[in-house]
């Protein structure tokens, strides 16, 4: 599995549809925001980058709205179709 840092935290690539990670604008979207959850999913729409986070089903914090479980979901009716996206996972440092 590949491996990318972000402001000095570590994140595994699990998905990378269209080569739709950008390193540079990753690294300036991402804020301490992001810190709390588990996955990162981004999409581009209109040559911007938009992220939103996610849980695993075990985080306490997991809601039915930011369950990774319903990613191909929030793909097919939050994305235009056949975008670039990606997901990472937050590695336990």
């Amino acid at each position: 599995m590949k491996e990318i840092v972000i402001n000095d935290i570590k994140y595994d690539i699990i998905e990378n549809v269209n080569d739709a990670i950008d390193k540079d604008v990753l690294s300036e979207k991402i804020t301490d925001y992001f810190d709390d959850y588990d996955y990162i999913v981004g999409d581009w729409a209109y040559g911007k980058l938009r992220l939103k986070g996610f849980y695993d089903k075990t985080n306490k914090k997991c809601k039915k709205i930011n369950d990774i479980s319903i990613l191909d979901q929030y793909i097919e009716n939050n994305c235009a179709y056949g975008c670039r996206w990606f997901q990472i996972k937050r590695k336990n440092n």
